[in-house]
């Protein structure tokens, strides 16, 4: 295909013949389309050119087609002057010549990760070497740009289960503030809701959680919490499935000291829901399903013969007076 065609496809200077040869090149090969939408996107990217500005047009489509050429294709390149038919032409090539200067830039100095963030959604994520991602609300993290030769994540705040495609050869290495977790083919819950702590609950496979010069190795069924406290790496067993709900859209708990669902409750519906000192260890057993609030603290208290009181914009659980 004539570059000279396609830039005039662009301008929507074709004729009819032109245009069915543009539409018929473009299906042919879905390189074709690649190659057209970095034409489109340098001329977008370039704006106008003043009208008095009168660049030499035979030099400029030169340079703009050595740069262009360059570009991954399947096609043999064509080098045609650019026909001087008018000011439109002559401003195209000019504004060409100069996005092509600031493509060059992006992509020089372009992040070298890729940002993936959540608000109010839950939503899967698969990455480029196919590890799947269940990422939890107000999450922020990024992934390296060249993920297939460098298989890392930063996980800034918030909350994300991963199920990490195996690579003997490159290891997955997740960076959490000081915390660092290296795993080659497993699935694990990563959360880091606060600068200071991270907490790391392994479903399957070996997890390597390092701090500072220290490392220890966390298998299924073993969690550790990392808080602003701690000296020490210590790995604990996982008494309950709390951690999933996003997932599995329940509560899991199993002799789970109150407080702890109530935190988890909390931090899933974003209330204020405090116990009371005299029952904040009592233990519940049951799942709930991560729906109404008012319909779970109501089992909640059933279960435990609790009673809820508002205090402003808190719900208090205590005792049930009698």
């Amino acid at each position: 295909m004539n570059d000279e065609i396609l830039i005039k496809f662009l301008l929507k200077e074709t004729n009819e013949e032109e245009d069915r040869q543009v539409n018929e090149w473009l299906v042919a090969d879905a390189e074709n389309a690649k190659y057209f939408a970095k034409l489109e996107k340098l001329w977008q990217a370039s704006g106008n050119i003043a009208p008095n500005e009168e660049p030499d047009v035979e030099a400029a489509w030169l340079k703009f087609k050595a740069k262009a050429d360059a570009l991954p294709t399947q096609r043999e390149p064509v080098v045609k002057p650019l026909k001087t038919n008018g000011r439109r032409w002559l401003s195209l090539a000019a504004a060409l010549v100069l996005a092509i200067g600031g493509w060059t830039a992006y992509t020089l100095l372009r992040p070298a990760y890729i940002e993936l963030s959540s608000s109010n959604l839950v939503f899967n994520q698969v990455l480029p070497d196919g590890s799947e991602l269940t990422i939890n609300k107000n999450t922020a993290m990024s992934y390296a740009r060249n993920f297939e030769n460098n298989r890392s994540i930063k996980l800034l705040h918030g909350e994300a289960f991963f199920k990490v495609a195996h690579d003997q050869n490159r290891p997955f290495v997740i960076d959490v503030g000081q915390v660092s977790v290296q795993v080659v083919g497993t699935s694990f819950n990563i959360k880091h809701l606060n600068r200071n702590q991270t907490e790391v609950v392994v479903e399957s496979g070996i997890v390597k959680v390092r701090l500072g010069g220290e490392e220890v190795r966390l298998v299924k069924g073993e969690r550790i919490f990392i808080g602003p406290a701690t000296k020490q790496l210590a790995k604990q067993q996982s008494k309950d499935q709390l951690y999933s709900y996003y997932r599995t859209g329940m509560f899991v708990s199993n002799n789970t000291p109150l407080h702890e669902l109530v935190d988890i409750l909390n931090e899933a519906y974003g209330s204020h829901v405090v116990v009371n000192d005299n029952v904040r260890d009592l233990p519940f057993t049951a799942p709930l399903k991560y729906s109404s609030l008012t319909k779970n603290l109501d089992i909640i208290c059933d279960a435990l013969d609790l009673e809820v009181v508002r205090n402003q914009q808190q719900l208090v659980l205590s005792k049930k007076q009698k």
